[in-house]
């Protein structure tokens, strides 16, 4: 689907923040609320926003970085694909370089992350990984 400047400004606003109203975002973009919800509708259907979310504050969470090495035979998209469905898994990421995949992962306390990590281990492919504890986030 063809995007213009509009349809931009309008995804940029639901990132800032999705709860916005369809009237406030048009005041901003001097549209009509009718015409910013035909086009976040069509921006929906054509798969340009694929959900809507929240992010949940998770100051006292405990969050880690696991890198993932893939047996050479797996495809890695299947084994990111399984990463994404394990409790605590907020990304994945697949990259280069010595490892095949990056999770970045967050629970309530460090007993669950290592779960998840020993989760994490247990799917088909996944031949090594090394994880990093996040002990401070600098914003």
């Amino acid at each position: 689907m063809f995007r213009d400047k509009i349809d931009e400004k309008i995804i940029e606003a639901l990132r800032n923040d999705s709860r916005e109203s369809f009237v406030d975002i048009g005041k901003k973009l001097k549209l009509s609320e009718s015409a910013v919800r035909r086009r976040v509708k069509n921006l929906v259907d054509s798969g340009t926003i694929k959900k809507f979310t929240i992010e949940v504050g998770e100051e006292n969470a405990t969050k880690a970085i696991i890198l993932v090495s893939v047996d050479s035979g797996m495809d890695t998209s299947k084994v990111s694909t399984k990463l994404t469905k394990l409790d605590g898994v907020k990304t994945v990421y697949e990259i280069t370089g010595q490892y095949d995949i990056i999770v970045i992962m967050s629970a309530p306390n460090i007993t669950e992350i290592n779960s998840s990590i020993d989760a994490i281990r247990k799917v088909p492919g996944v031949v090594d990984s090394n994880s990093v504890i996040i002990l401070k986030t600098i914003s």
